[in-house]
């Protein structure tokens, strides 16, 4: 797919989040909504998957361990073809198989229950290392928030990873700068976050999350003897201009005139 049809794609993604936030009385909206191109870039043009055979032993693995965002997760692999589109309407049920946050085995794509934040990483470190001594070359992509650079587990795991000269390893940060109760710098002293990871040993890189040409141009960078780190700048709520930057969108549910006017904005309707 070339750029403007994945462009089209991450707008129709963002119509099925609000749409299933709406119906599903789930939160978490704006933390989808941030980190859509990332996934489409990662599904789309870096990962080597193949949805028919989603167990199948030499298949990158992706992490989202910002498991609250699940939600964008599902939409993703939904039209990624390893489940059908109409079942994105379970999500968020009782005893369905599209929980809030990612269980394990919960649906063909998922790799790990993630959620409980600062975990992500470390689950994605012992898959690399795993790729190592099974010797199949698979790369692992992780997905964290900046909420989750304040966990010391995860400063375990990047002080680990270039320690066993782990090239396999990608993470991605979905620096949209807020976290629950505030801005991301003020709660804890975030910044400056690229210079953080690369004294830790990563091949650091700041990009902008939301063009999809330098996610694919990033994402795609293999350095043989180092693990990578994207600091990836989004914007919290983006493509909805009353939802963007807004932090109220944590745990705000739309309604289904809010769903309208976003599905407008997007150029569903």
């Amino acid at each position: 797919m070339g750029t403007p049809d994945l462009e089209a794609l991450c707008r129709e993604i963002r119509g099925q989040l609000v749409a299933n936030s709406c119906r599903a009385h789930s939160a978490h909206l704006g933390s989808s909504l941030s980190c859509v191109e990332i996934l489409v870039a990662a599904y789309w043009g870096i990962l080597k998957i193949d949805p028919s055979q989603p167990a199948q032993p030499g298949r990158d693995r992706f992490i989202l361990s910002k498991g609250h965002a699940a939600s964008a997760l599902y939409c993703v692999l939904a039209q990624r073809g390893f489940f059908p589109v109409p079942l994105l309407q379970e999500y968020g049920k009782a005893g369905g198989c599209l929980p809030e946050h990612p269980g394990p085995g919960c649906i063909a794509g998922v790799e790990a229950a993630t959620g409980s934040l600062g975990h992500g990483l470390s689950l994605g470190l012992g898959m690399a290392l795993a790729s190592r001594i099974l010797r199949q070359p698979f790369r692992v992509l992780v997905v964290i928030s900046d909420g989750e650079c304040n966990e010391g587990s995860t400063w375990e795991a990047a002080m680990m990873a270039p320690r066993h000269k782990l090239g396999n390893l990608c993470v991605v940060v979905d620096y949209n700068k807020w976290q629950a109760t505030g801005r991301s710098n003020e709660v804890l002293e975030l910044a400056p976050l690229r210079d953080k990871w690369a004294a830790f040993g990563w091949d650091a890189e700041e990009v902008d999350g939301h063009d999809l040409q330098a996610l694919l141009a990033a994402l795609g960078k293999v350095t043989a003897d180092k693990p990578r780190a994207l600091v990836a700048h989004t914007v919290k709520g983006k493509g909805i201009s009353f939802m963007e930057d807004d932090n109220n969108w944590h745990y705000r549910i739309p309604t289904q005139a809010e769903v309208q006017t976003a599905h407008r904005e997007l150029g569903l309707l």
